[in-house]
């Protein structure tokens, strides 16, 4: 009995006449199924970002503390569960897995919908809706593994780019959506409007925050159609947890790790944060119209700049990535008033767009680099084995580290909030979270320097008999 369709049993990406003939179109039209689901994904998964900057204004008394616990719970629970969700696709397949963790995020947007047309709901019930939003995190892994099996080497850098940041663009997509769907009854079943009192703004008006989860319903479904009917799966990406989890015995995997905590995990925990901080700092001023705008610089720099790191080298991009955003972290100090004592909102947020903007351009360069990294080492880690075998394992390895090091990163969106809400409750400020920051970022240019960036490295030492890469 032969395989389904939509299995691929002869995939070879790196054979210009068969990538030219059969594979790019087939790799496109998985590309630009995966966006939409990952989208969707991403707007489920950081919508407590906007939804708890309006519960106190709808008659919810959570402390300030409370709501920033609520913008980093699902941060948690959707990096934890990258970790399963990483070695999922060798397992059950890119096109089932996407199409059942699209599908489960119906989960939570539904419970959204439910919980807050009513101000006695308990506080735990929040708790427990904001960590199945992590379901939302858990399928970036899965999406990016997949992907990456799909595409040769000089064009993964761009493709894994533009799907993450194209999925990034959910969160810019929600943040921009649910202030507009929020003020207007979009259907008569959602339920009654609650009355919004925002005192700082001195406005008094109705709102249907139900819809900021019943608004993904339907095109959760739609996406979730569209991958099972047009996505693939790859016979040879099959491979038992066993066999991927080598990668925890790889050093280059942890520092990846590392590094990808600082761009992604910065992305991530800004984005969760910085409309709950704008709010706090500078309640006089309209913010929530205007925070849509860094997820949206973010998304955008790492879906296009993906090119860049493919030309020049992604540890190099990292570099000058981290340089900018350790400069960026400045630029906030000054904005909230850390060297003049005069807090300046122009400055504070012109200062997290151009972080957000690095933050996406970091997320697209270190991804390029695990490809590289895991194929440099590989002739070390299988002297004996032949080509084909050496790309084989480099192929299935760099998909899990890829996978892998998206989990750790995305506890970045959990740490960020939750240093921001700790340091206003302990000191009234920000200041302390951000100076943390800043000396992360700095560790991160120093680590990157001494292992990928300076002369001799591994990406950067010379090509002996004994460590050249296979020809492919």
């Amino acid at each position: 009995m032969g395989k389904p369709r939509h299995v691929l049993t002869d995939w070879r990406p790196e054979d210009d006449a068969f990538w030219a003939s059969t594979g790019k179109p087939i790799a496109n039209r998985n590309l630009w199924i995966s966006i939409p689901n990952l989208t969707l994904a991403f707007a489920v998964w950081m919508v407590w970002s906007m939804v708890v900057a309006k519960l106190k204004l709808i008659g919810f008394k959570f402390t300030t503390d409370q709501l920033f616990w609520l913008t980093a719970l699902p941060a948690l629970s959707g990096a934890t569960l990258r970790v399963f969700y990483s070695f999922m696709v060798p397992i059950f397949g890119g096109r089932l897995w996407t199409t059942l963790s699209t599908l489960s995020l119906l989960v939570p947007a539904i419970g959204i919908g439910l919980a807050v047309q009513n101000p006695d709901t308990p506080y735990w019930t929040f708790v427990m809706l904001s960590l199945l939003c992590g379901l939302g995190g858990g399928n970036f892994a899965s999406s990016m593994g997949n992907i990456s099996f799909f595409f040769p080497k000089a064009q993964k850098g761009n493709a894994l780019a533009m799907n993450a940041g194209f999925g990034n663009l959910g969160v810019s997509l929600m943040q921009f959506l649910v202030p507009v769907v929020t003020g207007i009854a979009l259907l008569p079943i959602a339920g009654p409007s609650q009355l919004s009192v925002d005192k700082g703004l001195g406005v008094t008006a109705p709102v249907w925050m139900q819809n900021a989860g019943y608004v993904w319903v339907p095109f959760i479904l739609v996406a979730a159609v569209a991958a099972w009917f047009g996505m693939n799966d790859i016979a040879s990406a099959k491979a038992s947890f066993s066999s991927q989890a080598v990668v925890f015995k790889r050093r280059h995997n942890w520092i990846m790790c590392w590094l990808y905590l600082g761009t992604f995990g910065s992305f991530l925990g800004f984005s969760a944060a910085f409309p709950l901080l704008s709010k706090t700092l500078f309640p006089h001023i309209v913010v929530l119209k205007l925070v849509f705008l860094g997820p949206l610089v973010g998304a955008g720099s790492r879906a296009l700049t993906g090119w860049v790191s493919d030309r020049f080298g992604g540890e190099r991009v990292t570099h000058y990535a981290f340089l900018a955003m350790a400069l960026g972290v400045l630029g906030v100090l000054h904005g909230v008033g850390a060297f003049s004592g005069a807090p300046s909102f122009a400055i504070f947020f012109a200062s997290f767009l151009w972080l957000f903007f690095w933050t996406g351009v970091g997320n697209a360069s270190t991804f390029q680099m695990i490809p590289a990294i895991v194929r440099s080492d590989m002739p070390r880690l299988m002297p004996k084995a032949s080509a084909d075998e050496r790309l084989k394992a480099a192929e299935m390895e760099a998909a899990a580290i890829v996978g892998f090091t998206s989990a750790v990163g995305a506890f970045g969106g959990f740490f960020i909030p939750k240093a921001f809400g700790d340091s206003l409750k302990a000191t009234g400020g920000p200041e302390t979270a951000l100076y943390i920051f800043l000396a992360f970022y700095v560790s991160c240019v120093l680590v990157n320097w001494a292992v990928y960036g300076r002369r001799g490295s591994l990406l950067h030492a010379p090509k002996t008999d004994a460590t050249k890469v296979p020809a492919e």
